[in-house]
């Protein structure tokens, strides 16, 4: 299993969020203005990206982006967040990191799942 995994859930339409394009990128610069791309993918059908990049990360700062405009489009809805950007911190080497989004045409949540 990928050390980061991600889960889109369409809280407006109340069902998994498929076909959402996500990132993985690394901060390249201590200033975390650079982000170096380690993998790509989309969500599934269960809005999920089990397989999102490498099976073991070393510590740092990451950030996983949505491109939720892309999906908002493709299911006929106006959204006003054209991408979801969650920048985070890996700290622990040991441990998978689960980034949720409750995403919906004007807001969105995220937490550290499990």
């Amino acid at each position: 299993m990928s050390h980061v995994t991600t889960h889109v859930l369409d809280a407006a339409l109340g069902r998994p969020a498929a076909a959402v394009p996500v990132r993985l990128e690394v901060s390249a610069d201590t200033a975390h203005t650079s982000w170096k791309p380690l993998a790509s993918g989309a969500t599934n059908d269960d809005g999920r990206v089990p397989d999102l990049g490498p099976d073991q990360l070393s510590a740092g700062v990451y950030r996983v982006a949505f491109d939720t405009g892309s999906y908002f489009r493709a299911t006929g809805q106006r959204g006003f967040y054209p991408e979801v950007t969650v920048v985070f911190e890996l700290s622990d080497e040991d441990t998978h990191y689960h980034i949720p989004l409750l995403l919906s045409p004007f807001a969105y949540s995220t937490y550290r799942g499990s």
